[in-house]
């Protein structure tokens, strides 16, 4: 096989999978570490409604990232009190809200923190300071 092509090849493999799974796992385990301390504290009442699973993920949340993912488990509190589906769930939300086309770069772990906490605009929502502000700390 020409040497170009696998290359190209192995490139492409690289970008499917960044594209399906656009957040790092460390900033998906400082994500984790602020919202529950990585555990399956199945769901509270958080800010007027019931927030589940390890990433702390609200039905509206889930709701979206099933657009992006079909697949995503028998429901949202069976899937977020998983870590697999719960994880997937954040992936999904991210590759629908976290691109390029709505931040104006290739969004960063900031970017992904801030919406995870604030929704599709957290990234400009000086109300996600705070939270962005754990979420670096544990990265660093």
């Amino acid at each position: 096989m020409n040497f170009k092509i696998v290359v190209l090849f192995l490139v492409a493999i690289v970008a499917v999978g960044s594209a399906s799974n656009p957040v790092p796992a460390d900033c998906m385990n400082c994500i984790c570490q602020v919202e529950s301390n990585c555990a399956l504290v199945g769901c509270v009442w958080d800010v007027n409604s019931y927030s589940c699973g390890p990433y702390q993920i609200k039905e509206p949340y889930y709701t979206d990232a099933l657009l992006i993912n079909p697949n995503l488990g028998s429901g949202w509190q069976s899937c977020t009190n998983q870590f697999a589906c719960s994880e997937d769930t954040v992936q999904a939300y991210m590759t629908r809200y976290a691109t390029y086309s709505r931040l104006g770069h290739n969004p960063t772990c900031e970017d992904f923190a801030r919406i995870h906490n604030g929704g599709p605009n957290g990234f400009s929502n000086p109300a996600t300071d705070g939270y962005w502000s754990k979420v670096s700390a544990c990265l660093n």
